[in-house]
This record gives structure tokens, sequence and C-alpha cells, in this order.
């Protein structure tokens, strides 16, 4: 089965608009069997995007990706992974992305990114990445939690418009980067790729599952309050999203979320209730 959206990335590459993320997975082994399930019934779903960072675990995760990974073709899948700002330098993002591929298994990255920004000035790891894109270790980069103002400045760096993604947090209940982010993106032709789309980690996770506004749109399209979120982050065409899941049965309901078309009555009941901001306000990040 394959993914029935997809996103183009600037250089003409289609991706699934709906992968899977792996934050806060692979650190308990009682629990690494169904994690692995999970991360295999979405690549057999057309989730074949699979987003991790060397953060996540001290490199646990990316292993956990790599023993999902082990019996699929390379070439069907596309691993994205990142950087610490503290690791991206010259003197050490050859080597952290060295680690994560070995820990990943794999022999390049299909994605990059810079996990946020830190004390490197960015003309450093932009040309740092375009090394690694030279030397086939990674076929393109990105940035994670970049504001407006930080992509403007990359855009002003030597080569900072190579720039394939900018991952940010985004769901129904946080929904800032309409106002400025979003809209920059769209015109620049980088894709958002959303992190914690169904509030996993966000202070209105409750609020929305108990909203009887996403219920009552929920029912409407026989679906659950989940696959209303995602359909919500996926209706652009421009950004990918990346949920987090821990069971088979989860990356299931997930994946059906692809084939959800939000109506304008359901987008008009949707912001009633959870109205994007008419200012700007500060970038969330977790």
């Amino acid at each position: 089965m394959t993914s029935r959206r997809v996103v183009r990335l600037p250089d003409g590459t289609s991706v699934p608009a709906l992968g899977q993320g792996v934050w806060m997975m692979g650190d308990n082994l009682r629990k690494r069997a169904a994690e692995l399930a999970a991360l295999r019934a979405g690549v057999s779903a057309g989730m074949t995007l699979i987003d991790t960072a060397e953060m996540y675990g001290n490199g646990r995760s990316e292993k956990l990706v790599a023993e999902a990974i082990q019996n699929t073709p390379r070439e069907s899948l596309f691993i994205v992974s990142k950087v610490l700002p503290s690791n991206a330098d010259r003197a050490r993002i050859f080597r952290s992305c060295d680690d994560s591929l070995r820990n990943l298994g794999v022999f390049y990255l299909d994605l990059y990114l810079l996990h946020w920004r830190g004390g490197v000035p960015l003309s450093e790891t932009v040309a740092c990445m375009e090394e690694l894109v030279k030397g086939g270790k990674i076929r393109r980069w990105g940035v994670s939690n970049f504001d407006v103002e930080d992509m403007k400045e990359l855009w002003r760096v030597p080569d900072g418009s190579h720039c394939a993604v900018n991952q940010v947090l985004y769901h129904l209940g946080s929904r800032g980067i309409e106002y400025d982010l979003l809209p920059w993106l769209t015109e620049h032709k980088v894709p958002v790729m959303a992190y914690c789309p169904i509030a996993q980690a966000g202070e209105l996770k409750s609020e929305l599952y108990a909203s009887p506004v996403l219920k009552k749109v929920a029912q409407r399209h026989q679906a659950t309050v989940t696959q209303i979120l995602l359909a919500f982050v996926l209706r652009s065409g421009h950004v990918i999203a990346i949920p987090r899941s821990s069971s088979a049965e989860h990356t299931t309901e997930n994946a059906a979320a692809d084939g959800i078309e939000l109506t304008p009555a359901d987008m008009e009941e949707l912001d009633g209730a959870f109205p994007a901001p008419k200012t700007k306000t500060p970038l969330d990040i977790v």
C-alpha cells in the first residue's frame, strides 16, 4: 500500500505526507516488540518516511529504526535524522552523521536536519551539510524549530536556500505557524514537517480529545479524533505529519487518516473551536 497523499520537496522528490516519528521510543526493552511492530505496520501501510534523531535516547531510537527496517528495501524508505546544535560544527558534524548512519544500519540519510538553533554559525553548518551531500552521506538537509527570522537569516547564508524542510511543532491546538511561518515557507516552496501533530506533547491534548466539536467532526467522517487531528495537519498539501505510535493498532489508525478530506463545514467548526492566531505568537517547541 502506498500513501495517497504526498508532499513534494524542493528538488522534486515526492515523500509520503504521513510518516512516523520515534521520539521517546527505543528506551524500554519491555516495549521493544510492540514498538517494532508499530513501525513495521506503518511501513506496510505506506508510512515509509521515518523521523529520528541522534538525541533520542542517545542513539537508541535510531537503533530501534534499524531493527524495524532491516528486511525492507532501502530505496523504498525515506529516513530522516537530526544533528544536535552542539555537534553541528566542522569538528563534530561528520562524526555525528557517521554515528547516525551506523546506528540506523544505512549508507545514507534521505534528510539530515539541524535539530534547533545553537551557537554554531549557520554558514558553518550549511557548508558542512553541503559537503555531506557531495560525499553521498545525505541526500538533502533541512532545519527544525526555525521561526521566520531564522529562515530569513538562513536564506542569506551561501547555499542556505538549499534547505529542504523545516520541522516544527504543529497541531490543531498550536496553530501559531499559520500566521507567518507557514506562509513564508509555502512561498519559498519549503514543506513543513509537523511533529506532535496529534498533540502528544502539548498541554492541549486533553482539551482536544474532549472537544465536542472534534468528536462531532470525527463522527461525521466515521473516524477517530486522532484521525481528524492528522487530517487537519495534512489538509494543505504542504505539510508532512510524523505522529509517534508505540502500537501497531494505533499506527494503523493513524494510517487511515490519509484518506480523510475535511470539508469547508468541518473547517468552519474547527476554526471556531480552535482559531488560528491573528497576531504573531512564539514558536512552540518541545
